[in-house]
């Protein structure tokens, strides 16, 4: 698939729908090979419906892995995932929550052992986002939502999910290129990802005794259903990017692969970088 430079102009409703963007962004590429990396893995990932947690789902999938998916209403996009999971010969259980809510997260993760089993990976990657031009235009309403939706549930699933991990299983969470440069339109969303570096690096200081690693990726503008549903003028998405041009979830998805596997063994409290070439902090 040829990755464009420029985006047709579009808008939706958050969250966003996958199945309705122009053009449709790229899973996982046609040429890549499973090699069993993930084989008789267990992965439970948040907001797996679309963008980069369908790209994460389907590449588990390839490697090995049964996985469950949360979603908060794309059904459609759900049962999308499903499919390409299963086309991986690989089971996908379908678990509609709202993850800001602790109850349902906990429900969450029952319902993933009770299916499964077990669990070895929790990818926790959900997010909203409310882009404003000045710190007096975010409603409090907005600022709420944001950090509900974007730190309280790395929180409330690590926290259960410990439970049931063991040693060499791991946690993977998803931060932003803008945790480490901020974001003039994006001050409460950026805030969070700062928060979910933190977290990260404490938690994977606090498990390591156990041998159960904790890392995450820091992605830059990959195009996902959350670009439309909450940008305007998105032709040039992406361009001011060292490479010139926004992500595929494709480009994403085997970061994910690589801190869940044996390969990422000796790395924990880390993030890999996935931003079109932008230089960031460590």
């Amino acid at each position: 698939m040829s990755k464009p430079t420029e985006f047709p102009e579009q808008n939706q409703d958050q969250p966003g729908r996958q199945n309705k963007m122009n053009p449709e962004p790229e899973v996982i590429r046609d040429d890549y090979k499973g090699s069993g990396k993930l084989a008789g893995k267990i992965a439970l990932i948040t907001g797996g419906d679309s963008g980069i947690g369908r790209s994460v789902a389907v590449h588990f999938a390839r490697e090995g892995a049964n996985v469950a998916i949360v979603y908060l209403s794309e059904e459609k996009d759900a049962q999308q995932t499903k499919k390409l999971v299963e086309k991986e010969e690989q089971q996908c259980l379908l678990i509609q929550a709202d993850v800001k809510e602790p109850s349902q997260c906990e429900a969450t993760l029952k319902k993933c052992i009770d299916h499964f089993g077990a669990l070895n990976v929790l990818v926790i990657n959900a997010a909203v986002q409310f882009p404003k031009d000045t710190l007096k235009d975010i409603s409090l309403e907005d600022f709420d939502t944001t950090y509900k939706t974007n730190i309280y549930p790395y929180f409330y699933l690590s926290k259960i999910a410990m439970e049931h991990l063991q040693s060499g299983d791991c946690i993977i969470n998803t931060s932003s290129v803008t945790a480490y440069r901020g974001s003039d339109h994006l001050v409460d969303y950026a805030s969070t990802k700062g928060a979910i570096v933190s977290f990260t690096r404490s938690l994977a200081k606090q498990l390591a005794k156990k041998n159960i690693r904790v890392n995450g990726v820091a992605p830059g503008p990959i195009w996902t259903p959350l670009i439309p549903a909450t940008f305007n003028n998105i032709s040039d998405f992406g361009q001011d990017t060292p490479l010139g041009r926004a992500g595929q979830p494709s480009e994403v998805g085997p970061a994910y692969v690589f801190l869940a596997s044996r390969d990422a063994s000796y790395i924990t409290g880390q993030f890999i970088h996935v931003n079109g070439g932008e230089v960031v902090g460590a």
